[in-house]
């Protein structure tokens, strides 16, 4: 499906992308849970093909991002001019943000993890309740917001990453299965 484009169509997909995700996670094999993460053969540049070394990771990932998500709209709805990343780091160096992430999730259980997901996810689909589909999807509503649209910062914070999240657990499996 194109990317959406209306309140009911971010809710749909939103909520589609958190369960086929996790409808994936549920059908990998102790072995594949148990296994760190090795994506040495994919040939693959980008950073998180390194960083993340298992599920937790992952899912921390994504538990962060929408936790940015949720205090860069709260702070600004309540007036408090804040950016989207956190202090120090801009889109020029947010892969080092991702680092801290990562650091951050190391003392975490996957159980913990899922729960923190499961609640952030939620926690974002109450915040998208809140607008309608003129405030998600028109540029200029939300001066915070600058030259996007509230609707694209859902869009980045669920359905893309459950994607990338689901690519990376699917590419997992592919190489365990190789071996």
């Amino acid at each position: 499906m194109a990317r959406p484009r209306t309140k009911e169509d971010l809710i749909t997909e939103s909520a589609k992308g958190y369960n086929n995700l996790f409808d994936f996670i549920s059908s990998l094999t102790e072995q594949e849970l148990n296994t760190e993460f090795d994506f040495s053969t994919l040939n693959k540049s980008e950073a998180h093909w390194k960083r993340d070394k298992n599920l937790r990771d992952v899912l921390m990932h994504l538990y962060e991002w929408q936790q940015l998500m949720l205090h860069w709209v709260s702070e600004n709805e309540q007036g408090n001019q804040r950016q989207f990343l956190m202090d120090g780091f801009s889109w020029a160096n947010y892969g080092d943000m991702n680092i801290v992430f990562f650091e951050r999730a190391q003392n975490i259980s996957l159980k913990e993890a899922k729960m923190l997901l499961e609640q952030s996810h939620n926690d974002i689909m109450a915040l998208i309740q809140k607008y309608d589909t003129q405030q998600l999807f028109n540029k200029n509503i939300f001066p915070w917001v600058g030259g996007s649209t509230l609707g694209q910062y859902f869009i980045s914070t669920t359905i893309a990453h459950y994607e990338w999240a689901l690519k990376k657990l699917k590419a997992h499996r592919k190489i365990m299965c190789s071996r």
